[in-house]
């Protein structure tokens, strides 16, 4: 069982089925330590995770050349998962989901197959068969990563009447209306050739949209109208340092908005960093204020939990903990981290 001073978070990872792949872990609140609770077997390489809104199933996508999609029930109070079933997503390599609002749905990306899925869902959270599938069409200007089509998240609004999908081969953002299952066209928002779109955050106050661009290491920040879903590019930024010289090495990857509305966490491969950013709070303009060194080597993913930030590291096989200095946003190490291989993802409970 956890402590009082604890909460719980699910960490996917890229591993066998017969390891445990999905790992349940405990982060103290108030020194940032961590520690493993237990683990879930039977699926390969869970690189994506979601929970829903109450907390009590999970979803995972098995990131594969034949993916699937699974969803498992969370089981109260010792938050062990149990195999509700799974989906083939009818492509490769399939790397995000998503729940709707209302729940009634989950949508996933495949990133080699080049479509974009929904599943319908039973009452119960368990999987019913896909409803609808698009694929993507084109290829962009960088040869060796964007010949084709790479939808790499998908993320609904907080309707539930639209989705957001960031395609990094098209250098687009591409909106579907949700009517009855499928996702029809909606319109299609333009990057500059070569940017990589990857994962979005959506301000809370919903009037502002940040863009994470894994090739061209920059932030995109949008005026939202969400139900047109016409965005207004307001400002690129740089994920990197003013006098950083970025090498092939170096891709943006996650990119998450505090809870009370004021900073903008951005995740930087190769250069191994946490960037910091203030959002002006009348404009949603962008301002850098710090880096901070991850902990590890390739942070692919992070959280943020109860005033902690904790950073994934896939290549060097561990998760660090960082306070949010409340006044300033930015990131205090803690001095705690826990060793987990190849983690991938952070989800809270």
């Amino acid at each position: 069982m956890h402590q009082p001073n604890e909460v719980l978070f699910y960490i996917g990872t890229y591993s066998s089925e017969k390891e445990e792949a999905i790992l349940l872990g405990a982060l103290n609140k108030e020194t940032g330590e961590m520690r493993v609770m237990g683990g879930t077997r039977g699926i390969e390489n869970p690189s994506y995770l979601a929970v829903n809104a109450a907390g009590t199933v999970l979803y995972a996508v098995s990131e594969q050349d034949e993916g699937r999609v699974y969803a498992y029930a969370i089981e109260p109070g010792s938050k062990a998962l149990r195999l509700l079933g799974s989906r083939p997503t009818g492509g490769g390599a399939p790397c995000y989901v998503s729940v709707a609002p209302q729940e009634d749905y989950i949508f996933v990306s495949n990133y080699t197959g080049g479509n974009v899925n929904v599943f319908p869902l039973n009452p119960d959270g368990s999987l019913q068969d896909m409803s609808s599938q698009v694929k993507h069409e084109g290829s962009g200007i960088r040869a060796d990563r964007q010949d084709a089509p790479h939808p790499h998240s998908v993320i609904p609004d907080k309707t539930g009447e639209h989705v957001l999908v960031c395609d990094l081969g098209l250098d687009q953002i591409v909106f579907y209306r949700v009517e009855e299952g499928k996702l029809v066209t909606h319109r299609e928002v333009d990057l500059p050739p070569g940017s990589g779109p990857r994962h979005l955050a959506i301000h809370p106050s919903r009037q502002w949209i940040y863009l994470v661009n894994e090739l061209n290491n920059t932030v995109t920040v949008f005026a939202d109208d969400e139900q047109q879903g016409n965005l207004k590019i307001l400002q690129n930024v740089s994920s990197l340092p003013e006098h950083y010289t970025a090498g092939s090495d170096d891709t943006a990857a996650d990119i998450h908005v505090s809870p009370c509305g004021r900073y903008l966490y951005v995740s930087n491969r190769g250069h191994d960093s946490i960037a910091l950013f203030h959002i002006d709070n009348a404009t949603g303009l962008l301002e850098a204020e710090d880096w901070v060194i991850s902990g590890g080597r390739t942070p692919r993913n992070f959280a943020i939990i109860s005033g902690m930030l904790l950073a994934a590291n896939q290549n060097s096989g561990n998760i660090v903990s960082f306070r949010i200095d409340s006044e300033s946003g930015r990131l205090i190490p803690t001095g705690n981290e826990l060793e987990i291989p190849s983690p991938v993802c952070i989800v809270s409970v």
